[in-house]
Formats: structure tokens, sequence, C-alpha cells
């Protein structure tokens, strides 16, 4: 899953996008409201962290730009700023989610992937696809026969992306917009390089390659 955090505090944003690398997110930063909005709409993103005290341009100021464009990506508030009314004000101009300064990394990483899934019309909280689980806490698949595959960071989000989006074909193009940050690797080799991977892991016969589309992920075998 691909996240933007927009965050004016460098050393905690350096720490987030450290721990939220290693729960298996690809993270692109911008410390200004300004910045955050331009990649907000040029990106596309899963989710977003948002603080709302940003130079430049408010954090709200941003939501609402957003949502006023019609960009519906899920959005969670970090702010220090943490008076009810203030987050009346958070969910009045379109966020998903407010979690107040000091935070403890768990509970940030729960409502994310509980807003990932929400997105994704997928409210249980582990993914299961045809008898695979994927564990986002210790990133590996739990295998039809109890056999667990621990995976890379980008074989997690791979599969993950995949798992979250079944039965549909998803082009070398969109798994590498939400599997890289924004000056990652996105050559298309690269992409069939892991899905490569993921066949040796779950089988493969789980990922079937769609000419001119891509692959597809199947739900049933």
């Amino acid at each position: 899953m691909r996240l933007l955090l927009v965050e004016d505090d460098q050393t905690l944003a350096t720490t987030l996008q450290q721990n939220l690398n290693r729960a298996g997110f690809a993270v692109d930063c911008a410390a200004d409201g300004i910045e955050g909005e331009y990649l907000g709409d040029e990106e596309p993103y899963d989710v977003v962290i948002l603080d709302l005290g940003l130079p430049g341009r408010h954090g709200l100021e941003v939501l609402k730009n957003w949502r006023k464009k019609n960009n519906n990506v899920p959005v969670l508030i970090l702010t220090a700023w943490d008076a009810w009314h203030e987050r009346v004000d958070g969910f009045k101009a379109g966020a998903d989610d407010y979690l107040g300064k000091p935070f403890h990394l768990e509970e940030l990483l729960a409502r994310l992937n509980a807003l990932i899934r929400r997105s994704q019309d997928r409210p249980q909280q582990a993914l299961h696809v045809d008898g695979i689980t994927l564990n986002e806490e210790q990133q590996c698949a739990i295998l039809p026969d109890g056999e667990q595959k621990n995976l890379t960071g980008t074989e997690f989000r791979l599969l993950r992306y995949f798992m979250l989006h079944p039965d549909k074909p998803l082009s070398k193009t969109r798994l590498s917009e939400h599997v890289y940050e924004y000056d990652g690797d996105k050559e298309s080799n690269v992409i069939e390089v892991y899905v490569k991977r993921l066949r040796q892991l779950i089988g493969t016969e789980r990922i079937e390659t769609r000419r001119g589309q891509g692959y597809l992920f199947r739900s049933k075998r």
C-alpha cells in the first residue's frame, strides 16, 4: 500500500516513515501543505496521514481542497490539536479518522489498516482469499494447509494489493504506483520479478497473466 505522510516535524516524519516502511507501506513525505496537496492530487495513494498545523497551507484547507476536487483518498488526521471541536472541524472537512499526538504506533497502524479495508469494502480484520490469509503484523502469507510464507516488504505490499482487488485485472503501471514510493523503481520488469516470486510462494495458479491487461489474482482456483 502506498501512503502519503504530510508532516512538518522532520524528526517525527523520519521516524514515522521508517516505522511505516517496516509495517509494509511505501511512504512519500511532504513537509508543507502546498506540496502535500499537490502530491495528493497527482499520485494514487491508498491512504494519507495529514497534520493540521502545516506551513504554506493549513491541513484543513488541504483536505477541503481534495474533497472539492472529488479526491476521496482515505485521510487520517494526526495532530496535537486534539480538542473536540477541532475533531469536529476535521470530520466536517472530510477526514475519515483522527488521532491526537502523542500516540502509539500500534494504534496508528491499526487505524490505517482499518481505513484501507473500509475503502476497499473489506471490513474484516484479516485478509482472506480462497484459503490464503495475509498476516499484516508479521508480513507473511498463510496457505490453506497452514504453511507460513514470510514475505519481503515489496512482496508483502504487492500481495496485499492483489488480495484487496481479487478477480480484477491490474496493469503493471497500477501495481507499481501502489507498491513503490514516488521516486522508486517503477520499471515493469521489476513487477514481473516480484510476481514470479509470489507465484513461487503461494502457487503459480494464483496469479494469472492477462495479455494487454496485466495480472489477475484469482479468488478461486
